[in-house]
């Protein structure tokens, strides 16, 4: 399974984020940390605050910072909430498999993106930043 580069930054974004409690983030900050554009990291922020992940305050003074304990929030929902589909497959009817009434591999692929969804669930934010002092190394 591969994930989108949105939720590849997602991640990074609530990591960082899990990491500077304390501290408002912005947008022009992320976006130069992790080399991304500001429209498309405006984006991404504008989906996790959406999703309730992220407060953002606007204007003079804002930013950005978790919404809820990063023990609370589990990795397999945020790639559940940022993928747009966790199908590794197109098994559609307009996807032209001719063997879409019998065949049981598409059954097989949908257990695998559940359980691969499961194993993230087991995971949370604060378990991915364990390791805070070698990631802000890292990060900053």
């Amino acid at each position: 399974m591969r994930l989108t580069k949105h939720t590849d930054y997602s991640l990074r974004v609530l990591m960082y984020l899990a990491m500077k409690p304390d501290e408002l983030q912005t947008i022009p900050d992320l976006s130069q940390r992790f080399n991304v554009s500001r429209n498309h990291l405006m984006k991404i922020v504008n989906r996790l605050a959406k999703l309730g992940y992220i407060d953002a305050q606007r204007g003079r003074g804002g930013g950005l910072r978790l919404a809820k304990p990063k023990e609370s929030i589990r990795v397999g929902a945020i790639v559940s909430d940022m993928e747009p589909t966790l199908d590794v497959i197109d098994c559609g009817a307009d996807g032209g498999c001719p063997y879409l009434p019998a065949c049981k591999l598409k059954h097989a692929l949908k257990d695998a993106s559940r359980a691969f969804i499961r194993t993230l669930d087991d995971v949370t934010l604060a378990d991915l930043v364990s390791n805070e002092k070698q990631l802000i190394k890292l990060f900053d």
